[in-house]
């Protein structure tokens, strides 16, 4: 399927409202009609656990939070879909993980995920915890998502514990002890079984592994019972898929055919440059290996239609975003939220229209946005700005109240700057009506992130709530539905309907339309667009931002304007 470039809605399915429905309800308002041509709607959509979506369980219709019906009721708005596909994990409650940990070596499944020990065979050694420790010159290059080595041990049911790839989250979770239990595997009194269920759950709610638990006068039952946790131990958390296992492939073809049955026209690839992993490699973006993969799956994804849209974040400097252009699919465009933000605070456009005139001239076909779910990505603008250019954004995001999320400690790579695009402007209306109007004038097809669209602020109460970790909820507050249609009266909500109304429906926008970008002096910035004899020109003042959208149609009668 050929990805338009109509304006897409991104939105989790309760984000406006309870549920998917709401949102449905919202877009069915005489006030958005004609105004968005896609829907973004994120994986908490489907069967989840953990990451607010990102650890799938399986594709089916989260029925909480949406149905077929919702569904339905967009394509018969016009809209199609853009819906995730987890390529390098799964939830440790798919279906395939919990038949391994019922049936160990017995499963189907058992190489569904990759088994460490397995992969690593021959090039380490064996350590005392039951995993293989791969030699320093096989590791000393390979990129990690966390502190440590990306393992989960899995016990068995014949009482092994087996170690299996785990690149992001995981967390094991043990059972407290019932004295009766005790009583009955253990033969003690009654009052012992008491006390010594005492000991064992203190510590297990002080966070303490079984084989870490003082077990005092009771330590002739610490073998005893440190099984019976280990035994009974339950896990969360996303396991590596193993690409060289055919359920793995038969998993890839069955979710795209989902995803096409639901209305996807476009499919986010999430995680993909994690999914190759051999010894002594990197193991994120291996090449040629992660493009070899990205091709096979683009052979399931045309079977359906589907366009494929690659998921990954680096700087500018590696060029990553022409590589995949160059192989025919669409890239995100992570540099303009945070090169708008640069031409405000510089008061110049000289970067930011470079970048869309190489856009245009390269033919380089991109989803472009402001805010989104995961943050704002300023240190991928390495390459493009300086340094100490990237440097001063982060710290005026972080000082109109933004969050910086180190990547495991690593001071110096700030995977995303967490805030709302609102507030990362200053809280400002003319802003963010600039920023808007600067976006559908970049080439691409424009993601609005719905708390953008009615200016949310930063939602420090969310982060409290979320506890450690939380700082992406700043930029995820759930609105009610009568909130958003009350938000709908606000002038710079209007407005942005006005001019993403606009960019759906004149005919000289497009990835075939002509595009010329222009820094012009004294703060200012000209886009231009022309096809089929219509034109529309932005004109803004990035100082005062003030700025002009007018549509010409083929005749040259002007039958849009829009002035700030």
């Amino acid at each position: 399927m050929k990805m338009s470039a109509a304006p897409m809605l991104n939105a989790y399915p309760d984000s406006i409202g309870p549920d998917l429905g709401h949102a449905v309800r919202l877009l069915q308002r005489p006030e958005l009609k004609d105004v968005f041509g896609s829907f973004y709607i994120l994986p908490s959509i489907f069967n989840t656990d953990l990451d607010r979506g990102f650890s799938v369980i399986d594709y089916n219709i989260n029925r909480l939070l949406g149905s077929e019906k919702d569904l339905e009721d967009l394509r018969g708005l016009g809209i199609d879909l853009k819906l995730d596909f987890i390529l390098n994990h799964a939830s440790v409650l798919s279906k395939p993980f919990r038949d391994i940990v019922e049936k160990g070596g017995r499963s189907e499944y058992r190489d569904f995920f990759i088994d460490w020990n397995r992969f690593w065979e021959g090039r380490g050694v064996m350590t005392e915890e039951g995993y293989i420790q791969p030699d320093p010159e096989l590791i000393k290059d390979m990129f990690f998502r966390k502190p440590g080595l990306p393992v989960l041990m899995v016990r068995f049911p014949d009482g092994r514990d087996v170690p299996y790839w785990n690149t992001f989250y995981q967390e094991v979770r043990y059972a407290k002890i019932d004295p009766l239990e005790l009583v009955s595997r253990l033969d003690l009194q009654y009052n012992a079984a008491v006390m010594l269920a005492g000991v064992v759950n203190a510590a297990i709610d002080a966070g303490k592994r079984p084989a870490e638990i003082n077990f005092g006068r009771f330590g002739d039952c610490r073998d005893a019972v440190v099984e019976m946790l280990e035994s009974g131990r339950r896990y969360l958390g996303q396991m590596d898929l193993n690409i060289k296992s055919p359920l793995v492939w038969e998993h890839y073809d069955r979710t795209l055919r989902t995803l096409a049955g639901y209305g996807a026209g476009i499919v986010r690839l999430d995680a993909f440059a994690y999914a190759h992993k051999e010894p002594g490699r990197r193991n994120f973006l291996n090449e040629p290996e992660t493009w070899e993969l990205l091709e096979r799956i683009r052979g399931l994804a045309d079977r359906y239609g589907l366009t494929l849209l690659p998921e990954i974040h680096a700087s500018y400097g590696e060029k990553v975003y022409k590589e995949i252009a160059a192989r025919g699919y669409p890239t995100y465009d992570f540099f303009l939220p945070g090169l708008i933000i640069d031409a405000f605070e510089r008061q110049t456009a000289e970067v930011l229209a470079g970048w869309a005139n190489e856009l245009h001239r390269g033919g380089i076909r991109t989803v472009n946005m402001l805010g989104c779910h995961d943050g704002i990505p300023l240190l991928d603008l390495k390459g493009l700005l300086e340094e100490e250019r990237i440097r001063s954004l982060i710290d005026t995001v972080v000082g109109r109240g933004g969050y910086v999320k180190d990547l495991h400690g690593k001071t110096n790579i700030y995977y995303q700057v967490n805030a709302t695009y609102y507030s990362a402007l200053g809280e400002d209306d003319r802003r963010l009506l600039l920023a808007r109007a600067i976006q559908l004038f970049t080439p691409g097809k424009p993601q609005i992130w719905y708390l953008d669209l009615f200016a949310g602020k930063n939602d420090y109460e969310a982060v409290a709530r979320a506890g450690a970790g939380g700082h992406k909820e700043i930029n995820r507050t759930n609105l009610s539905y009568e909130t958003a249609e009350a938000a709908l009266g606000k002038s710079v909500v209007r407005d942005q309907l006005e001019l993403l109304r606009f960019r759906n429906i004149f005919p000289a926008f497009g990835f075939d339309g002509a595009m010329r970008a222009a820094a012009g002096p004294e703060h200012r910035l000209e886009i231009s667009w022309e096809k089929e004899g219509c034109r529309a020109l932005l004109a803004a003042d990035l100082r005062t931002c003030g700025f002009s959208v007018t549509g010409f149609d083929a005749a040259g009668k002007k039958i849009f304007e829009y002035v700030q």
